[in-house]
C-alpha cells in the first residue's frame, strides 16, 4: 500500500530512514514572552474564531497563535498538537489559564486521527485548522536542539527528541549514509547546488578523520567547501554556506514533506463543510505540497513529484481511508499568497520569508 504511493524518486529515498532506524507556568517562561506567532493579525482574520466553533492548532509550537484564538473569541475550543514534548508541556501549563477551552495533544500529524478519537472527534467534526511550519522559535533558540547554525550543540534535529525510540538524529543519518543518498538528500530536499561536493567532504571527514557530532563541525566542514564565497539567498540577503544543508538533514530526519502532505489530506476530512484552513510557510517545498493541494493538483494523495516518503507502518491503515480522495475541494480565501508586513518584519526578523494561504472547505 505504501509503496505503490511513492513516486520514482521517493522509492529511491524511502529505505534508507528505515535502514537508519534499525542501526511550568506559562506567563512566567522566558521562552513564551520572547516568542511573536508569524502573521497573528491574519490569522484571526482568516479563522473568524467564534463563540462554540473548534479549532485545531497543529503546530502548538510556544503557544502564540492559540493563545491569540482563545483570547479573541471567548468560549471557543482550541484542540493543540505539536510533536515536541517541551511544546506539549507549555500547552498543559496554559490549559489551566482558559479552563475547559484547550486540549493539548502531543503527536505529529500522522497521530492525529487516533489522538482525535480518543477525545471523542471525528471526521468533519473541526471549525478551523492553522497549520504553521517548520520549526518553532525555541527549537532554534536552544542549542541543545542541533537546528540553529549560530548555536553550538549536539547535532541531534529530531522534533519528537527522545519521544520515539529508534528516530536517527542528524549525527546518526550522517555517521552511516553513503556518499550517494547523501549527495541526492541535499540536492532534493536543500535545493543545494553543492550536494555532491560536500557529501563527499562530510563522508571524507567520516572515514580519516572523525564523526560530525556537533552543529559547529558540520557547519565549519560544509563552509569549508566553499572557498569563503559569500552566499545569498532568494531575497538576495547575506547566508551561510550550510543553511541549506541543516535544512535539507532537519527535514530528513523529521519527514517533514510527508508529514505536511498527511497532514493537509487529514485536515480536509476533519473539517466541517465551510471550515476555514490557514497555513504558514517558510520554504519552498512546504509551500508547493500546500498550494498544490488547495489547487487540486494532486497525484493520488500526494501534492508534487518529490520524495514524500510513507515510511509509517502505522499509516497504512489510514491511508487506505482516505485512498479515494483525488482531488481537494477547497475555495481559496487569498488569490495571491499573502506576506508578512514591512512593520511585522522589523519587529519579528524570523517572520521575513512567511507566506500565507488561506481556503475554505466547500
Amino acid at each position: 500500500m505504501a509503496r505503490r504511493l511513492l513516486p520514482s524518486m521517493q522509492r529511491q529515498l524511502f529505505p534508507l530512514l528505515c535502514r537508519l532506524k534499525h542501526n511550568h507556568n506559562i506567563t512566567a517562561n522566558p521562552i513564551n514572552e520572547l516568542h511573536i506567532p508569524v502573521m497573528a493579525t491574519e490569522v484571526i482574520d482568516y479563522l473568524k474564531p467564534e463563540p462554540g466553533k473548534i479549532f485545531i492548532d497543529m503546530t502548538f509550537g510556544a503557544g502564540g497563535h492559540t493563545k491569540r484564538i482563545l483570547d479573541h473569541s471567548p468560549n471557543t475550543t482550541v484542540i493543540t498538537l505539536d510533536r515536541d514534548q517541551e511544546s506539549y508541556e507549555l500547552a498543559m501549563d496554559m490549559k489551566d489559564d482558559y479552563p475547559n477551552r484547550l486540549i493539548p495533544m502531543l503527536g505529529k500529524f500522522s497521530e492525529l486521527p487516533d489522538l482525535l478519537k480518543a477525545h471523542g472527534y471525528g471526521f468533519a467534526s473541526i471549525d478551523g485548522i492553522l497549520f504553521d511550519f517548520g520549526c518553532s522559535s525555541m527549537q532554534f533558540d536552544q542549542a541543545d536542539r542541533g537546528f540553529a547554525l549560530s548555536k553550538n550543540g549536539p547535532l541531534d534535529m529530531r522534533m519528537d527528541k527522545d519521544r520515539i525510540p529508534g528516530q536517527p538524529t542528524a549525527a546518526d543519518v550522517l555517521a552511516k549514509i553513503d556518499e550517494e543518498d547523501l549527495a541526492r538528500i541535499l540536492k532534493i530536499y536543500g535545493e543545494e547546488k553543492c550536494a555532491k561536493k560536500i557529501a563527499r567532504a562530510i563522508v571524507d571527514t567520516r572515514y580519516s578523520l572523525r564523526k560530525i557530532e556537533t552543529t559547529k563541525e558540520l557547519a565549519d566542514l560544509v563552509n569549508s567547501c566553499f572557498n569563503d564565497n559569500l552566499r545569498l539567498d532568494k531575497l538576495q540577503r547575506h547566508a551561510h554556506n550550510a543553511t541549506k544543508t541543516f535544512l535539507a538533514l532537519r527535514i530528513f530526519v523529521n519527514d517533514e514533506l510527508n508529514e505536511i502532505n498527511y497532514g493537509m489530506l487529514l485536515a480536509e476530512r476533519f473539517l466541517k463543510q465551510n471550515g476555514r484552513l490557514v497555513a504558514i510557510t517558510f520554504h519552498s517545498l512546504e509551500d508547493l505540497i500546500v498550494k498544490r493541494h488547495l489547487m487540486g493538483n494532486l497525484l493520488g494523495n500526494v501534492a508534487n513529484p518529490i520524495p514524500l516518503r510513507y515510511s509509517s507502518h502505522a499509516l497504512v491503515q489510514e491511508l487506505e481511508v482516505i485512498n479515494e480522495l483525488k482531488e481537494s475541494s477547497w475555495q481559496q480565501l487569498n488569490k495571491h499568497v499573502l506576506v508578512p508586513t514591512t512593520e511585522e518584519i522589523e519587529r519579528n526578523p524570523r517572520s521575513r520569508s512567511a507566506k500565507f494561504r488561506a481556503a475554505v472547505k466547500e
